[in-house]
Formats: structure tokens, sequence, C-alpha cells
């Protein structure tokens, strides 16, 4: 299926220097820190190559203990990561650990027989064929089948690929001998995205025994009421049903069959368009969905779980591409700031869990080698994946969906072209500027004629101003999206997006409100609930710059005015150990 947008290779997009270059190599000294021996450590156990009587020093732990039922998950999403690394960039060291990996992977599916490759167990898929409670084995095994594709995939492994059919053998066997309803009751047990697994397997191969494994792993449980319409997400946990979601927009692209797409669809419909989230565009409350617009009861010390943050980023990313709707790129916008960046620990780089979104709220960060969440996987996944969404290709030119520091190296009509994107610092401004100001040039090999366009983001104060050598470019009131067609040679834009201070209501509590500057969340600096007094539609009123300038750099904080006690507002994102508060109950002045 051809999507209206088509997103980059990796390696066509570069990382410039910026916050989200400091979080990606941050992101990518910690994965290369870990032992390639720990993190074979329970296949290695599983396949009889090693055995120990006490706790070695330094081995992972945590969910990735050798006594959890869990255990394993975490190497899935490091090679994904790893293989993200490579393709972006052409890490060939993180290319070298990764194909070690996937070689010692092949030995522990030799001595399992040929077929399995597991860190767990076949047993656990038969206790839940059995009903007997064992915690979300297909989903642990996902993710290990979803790094070997992706070391397929980006970094050309094929002993991946082979391991991966050799795998898929068992699970065709063993999902063969239950009926349709066994199947469902099976499948009612987490398991991840092997739906996409088989989606992707088959895409591969193109075999009728992988398109089988495919339609067996459907959901009819879940997928018929959602295109039915009916609710069935509320109190239901979130993260079981994302990455089934992208199975079924995966089947559709390689199928065709419109059933699938229509699920994505309906999914995200009933997920986000009719239920609501909250200002940082996350949602969950102890990692399942809130009822339609009722968050206010909702806000505790387990909101908005990683792992639903970046797939759902993922989900919207595909709208984007089959759509062409922009709203998908604000949304995509407002969970990286408020979510990616805001759950990683600008320091250590590590990970918290939930995004605690009560009053005097602290987020609770992992260690290294001690935890091992879910979310510590998506963590190192998501932090290699800040070049994915910046641009796209359509039939007229190139899409600009999201403003980070880049560089693009990309072809129009066999035309080299070379994009930059950077943001001018406005050294020269007198007070804080109003306004994030985007400069791009761009560099043909030889002249050439195609459209340019810019996402003008949903947080825009007014009209942004568009120059194009100097020269102001006129724009419809109003629209989404600024389309500049012209033959483009040596050419520079300034972007001039004018921001402000918005509030940002709970739906079901009008008078309670986050404030964002732009498309960032802020963060009180209290430890307990404070109702401030002010005009909750102008926050104005209410807050004012705090600390703006530092040496050569514009600051980001606000504190409170005219208030009984004053406090300090920093983005949510920038917010480590301190007690912080986003959501405040508003009074009228007087």
């Amino acid at each position: 299926m051809q999507p209206m947008y088509m997103a980059m290779s990796p390696g066509q997009v570069k990382l410039l220097p910026s916050m989200f270059q400091q979080r990606f190599n941050l992101n990518r000294t910690y994965i290369m820190s870990l032992s390639s021996a720990n993190l074979l450590q329970n296949y290695y156990l599983e396949a009889g190559l090693q055995s120990f009587r006490q706790k070695p020093e330094g081995i992972h732990w945590g969910w990735e203990a050798p006594t959890c039922q869990l255990r394993g998950h975490f190497l899935g999403h490091w090679l994904s990561a790893a293989a993200h690394l490579y393709a972006a960039t052409g890490d060939a060291e993180a290319k070298a650990k990764a194909d070690f990996i996937v070689s010692e992977l092949g030995r522990c599916q030799d001595a399992n027989g040929g077929e399995w490759a597991g860190p767990i167990p076949e047993k656990y898929l038969d206790w839940i064929a059995a009903g007997k409670p064992v915690w979300a084995p297909q989903y642990t095994l996902h993710k290990t089948l979803m790094g070997l594709y992706d070391m397929y995939a980006l970094a050309g492994n094929q002993q991946a690929l082979e391991i991966l059919i050799n795998w898929a053998r068992w699970f065709h066997r063993w999902t063969g001998q239950f009926s349709r309803e066994q199947l469902d009751d099976i499948l009612d047990v987490e398991t991840g995205g092997m739906l996409e697994v088989w989606a992707n397997l088959y895409g591969v191969t193109g075999s009728p025994e992988h398109l089988e494994l495919l339609n067996r792993y459907d959901r009819p449980r879940l997928f018929e009421p959602l295109l039915a319409g009916k609710d069935v997400l509320t109190n239901m946990h979130a993260n079981t049903t994302i990455p089934e979601i992208l199975g079924a927009a995966r089947a559709w692209e390689v199928t065709g069959d419109e059933r699938w797409r229509a699920i994505v669809e309906a999914y995200w419909h009933a997920a986000v368009s009719e239920r609501g989230y909250f200002a940082t565009g996350g949602q969950t409350c102890g990692e399942i969905w809130t009822p339609p617009h009722e968050l206010a009861a909702r806000l505790g010390d387990k909101n908005q779980e990683h792992c639903t943050v970046y797939n759902m980023m993922l989900l919207a990313d595909w709208l984007l591409r089959y759509t062409g709707d922009l709203a998908y790129a604000d949304y995509w916008e407002r969970n990286l700031y408020n979510g990616i960046l805001a759950q990683q620990n600008a320091a250590t780089g590590m990970i918290t869990y939930f995004l605690p979104l009560e009053a005097g709220a602290a987020k609770k960060w992992g260690t290294p080698t001690d935890d091992f969440w879910c979310c510590h996987g998506t963590l190192v996944q998501a932090h290699t994946l800040h070049t994915s969404a910046v641009y796209y290709q359509d039939s007229e030119g190139l899409l600009v969906s999201q403003y980070i520091p880049t560089e693009l190296a990309w072809e129009q009509d066999g035309v080299p072209i070379r994009i930059t994107q950077t943001f001018d610092p406005q050294h020269g401004a007198t007070r804080r500027p109003g306004a994030q100001v985007v400069q791009i040039t761009i560099a043909c090999a030889k002249p050439a004629e195609w459209t340019l366009k810019l996402r003008l983001p949903w947080w825009l104060d007014g009209a942004p101003t568009i120059l194009v050598n100097g020269e102001p470019v006129a724009l419809d009131a109003g629209a989404r999206v600024a389309e500049l067609r012209r033959t483009w040679g040596d050419d520079r834009i300034e972007l001039v997006l004018p921001k402000r201070l918005s509030s940002y209501a709970l739906d079901d509590a009008p008078d309670t409100v986050a404030f964002m500057d732009g498309p960032v969340v802020l963060a009180g600096l209290c430890d307990d609930e404070r109702t401030l007094v002010g005009d909750k539609d102008d926050p104005r009123t209410l807050l004012t710059p705090d600390n703006e300038r530092e040496w050569g750099s514009w600051q980001s904080g606000y504190r409170t005015q005219h208030q009984q006690r004053n406090i300090r507002f920093l983005p949510l994102y920038e917010v480590t150990d301190q007690r912080y508060t986003v959501y405040f109950p508003i009074q009228p002045a007087g």
C-alpha cells in the first residue's frame, strides 16, 4: 500500500547539535554500556549454555532476573535500538555488538533443537492454553522476535531472519492445535506485537505459513467491538492493545485487506478522538485507559505509562503517513516533549515508568541494571528515533513535519538536495523571545522545481511569518500547512512561529488547568496542590518569565505573580528530582 507521505530512510537524516542530539547520545552511551553476556543471560540459561549456583556480581536484575517470568524481554528492545542506531548513523560498533548477539541467539536456538530461541520455556505458552497464571510470555517473546526482524530489515543481518523463520515454525505448529475459540482465549493474555511480527515476516517471505500465522493472531474479541463503535477500552490495560493495533496496521500493508485499516482507524477514534488526553498528550492511569473525557479523578502517581506514549506515537506516525492529516503530527510533537523527553532523566539517561500527574508528584527513576521495566525497553528505542518523523516525501516534494535541528540528504527527480534545519537563538532580543524561529537552508545540485510544505502547529499564537531569501511569503489565514512551490537552488528560509503561554483544562474540571509554553507543559515546583488566583484563559495574569537569561542562552522558567505564595515553573522535561504539580485549580481574581 502506498502512503500519502513516505518516511525517509533512517540514514538520510542526521541530528545537529541540540537537546535532541544530547538525549540521543546519552541513550547511545547507555545502550553500549550493557555487556553482551548480561543481555544474553536468560537465553544462555534456557538453552543450557550457562548455569550458576549463586547470583553473579553485576547480573541484570529486576524484570531481567532469572526468577522473573518476563525475563529476556529487554534484549529484544536492545536489538531494535541497536539496529536503529546503525541504520541512522552507520554506528559500526553498535552493529558489531548486535551481530554478535544475534549469532549467540543462533547458538541458543541450535542448543534448543533448531527452533526455539527464547529466554523462557515453551511450557509457559502451554500454561496459558491450560488457563494457568503466567506473566505475558507472548509479550516477552515478541520483543526478541521483533528485535531479530529489525536486525534483518535495518542492519542487513541475514542470520537474524533465519532464526526468525526457524522460530516461526514452532509457533505455526503450536497454534495449529487450537480452535478459533481456544486461540481467542490464549490471545486474551497479553500478546504484545505478535501480530506485527508475523505480518512483517509474511511481508518478507510471502509464505502461506506466515500468512496463516498472521490470521491466527487476529483478535476478534477486541477488533470486532471496535469496528462496531463500542467503547471496549475504558479500564482496559492500554499497552496490551496498542501493539495489537500496530499489528493490524502492518497487516493491512502486507495483505491489502481493508478490515485491518478500519480496525486501526476505529481504535484511534476510541482511544484518542472520543477519549481525550492530558495536557501532556498521554493517557492512562495505572496502565489502563480512562473513561472518555473523565480525567480529573485519574490524576495520580501512575499516569502516562511510557510504553503507551511510545506506541501511540508510532501509531500517530502511521496514520499521518496514510491519511496526510497533520493533527497526527501535532499529537506526535506533544508526546515527544511531554512524554519521551519528560520521562528520560536528562543527567543519567534513565527512565521513569510513569509520569505522575498528581499534586506534589515525583518521578521515580529506574537504574541501569536493577529494574528493566517494560518502559526501560521502550526508552532505549524511543531515543534512537528522533529523526524518524521530521521529514516526509510526497508526490509534490517534501513535508517538514517536526522542528528538530537536523540535516537531510534527499533527492527530487534525481537531483541531490541537502536541507539543514536549525533554531535561531535570537541573541539580539532584549527579553525572552515570544516565538520559535526556524532557519532552513536548501542546497540543490542544480535548480529543481518542487513543493516545500511546512507544518504550522496547533499552538501558534497568531499568524506565522515566512521569509524566503529575505522576501515575505503570503499565507492563507488559518492554514495548517504552508506550501511553497518554486524552483529551488541555494535558498534560505526563515520561519517565525509565534507562541505564548496557554492553559489546557481537564475536560471534566474546566477550572483546573495545566500551563503550556507552545507545545511544552510547564510544571510548578511545589509539593502540594495550590489554588491560583487569576484568569484561567489568560495565563499571563498568573505567570511571568523567571531567570530568563543565563550567559548567552535564554532560559525557559516562569514564576507565579500576585499569589499568596509564589512558586517557580519549569518545562516538565527539565524536572528531575524536584517535587512538582502540573494541574492547578484556578479561582477568578476578586
